[in-house]
């Protein structure tokens, strides 16, 4: 017989923790990532409104702290878009670090479930990644999808090798192969597959893999998985992938972080300026 350990977990009956295959099938409405069915029934909610940081964990004068984009978020916090957040803003802006810390904080409240491949992915930073994710409060929705992705572009390959094992994986993605695609063709495919699964979707600059096709393809399957119910968290440096309809753009800069149209962006600005007149940046290369 196995019994309800937390929000999630089982025992069997000598009480040590039982394995997902072990366990009697989930009831209705339990919002457990491997019950994707159910999930993905369910009426679209927001796994996160809101973050917040734990003010015990604030170092003002050290790394990651340091960075105006993260004290910003220590002082006022950040409210998610309940559909897609795209963080746009320059190298070195804190970009990566905030979606690296959502991610991995998102994977620690998940950790029931760290024996999915899905969670797992998010759960672990790697070691580059800032210890910001330690201080982060989620505003989560309770009973809310809890499915979900974290996906870098240049570790697509790396998760590929990973996880293709696992049961899910393959329930997903199918015999496609992953490991002999190109990196922007198995970023598309990984999605692709995941649409049907509600949850939190946290992308990092994408873009390095995707022609300009390939980044429509993208914001379709973005737009797909909104309407399915998921929510986005995506940082860019692409104004095609910040160009979705409805998505709520913030801006990270030497000023913090704030909401932006998407052609008041300094990214779109720059970029327009560039493709009006490439000269007026090129000339010093003659």
């Amino acid at each position: 017989m196995l019994t309800p350990l937390g929000r999630g977990a089982l025992t069997d009956a000598a009480g040590n923790p039982a394995t997902r295959s072990q366990a009697a099938p989930l009831p209705p409405g339990s919002g457990i990532v491997g019950d994707t069915s159910v999930v993905a029934s369910r009426q679209p909610g927001v796994p996160v409104r809101r973050i917040s940081v734990d003010s015990g964990h604030v170092e003002p004068d050290r790394w990651p702290w340091n960075v105006p984009a993260v004290a910003h978020l220590a002082r006022h916090g950040l409210d998610l878009d309940p559909g897609v957040t795209v963080i746009v803003g320059p190298n070195g802006a804190g970009k990566s670090t905030l979606v690296e810390a959502v991610a991995a904080a998102w994977g620690r409240r998940m950790s029931a479930f760290r024996d999915d491949w899905l969670s797992q992915s998010v759960a672990a930073p790697s070691t580059e990644d800032s210890p910001l994710y330690r201080a982060l409060r989620l505003d989560m929705t309770t009973g809310g999808p809890c499915g979900g992705l974290f996906l870098r572009a240049e570790r697509l390959h790396a998760q590929a090798a990973q996880f293709s094992a696992r049961g899910r994986w393959r329930d997903r993605v199918g015999d496609v192969p992953l490991l002999e695609l190109s990196h922007g063709e198995g970023f598309l495919a990984v999605l692709q597959a995941m649409t049907g699964e509600t949850g939190l979707y946290v992308l990092d600059e994408p873009e390095s893999a995707l022609s300009f096709e390939s980044s429509l393809a993208l914001l379709q399957i973005m737009s797909d998985m909104r309407a399915a119910g998921s929510q986005i968290v995506l940082a860019t440096h692409s104004p095609v992938l910040a160009a979705l309809p409805g998505a709520r753009i913030q801006q990270v800069d030497a000023d913090g972080i704030s909401d932006v149209d998407f052609d008041d962006a300094d990214l779109v600005r720059t970029w327009r300026a560039f493709l009006d007149a490439p000269q007026r940046y090129l000339r010093h290369l003659d």
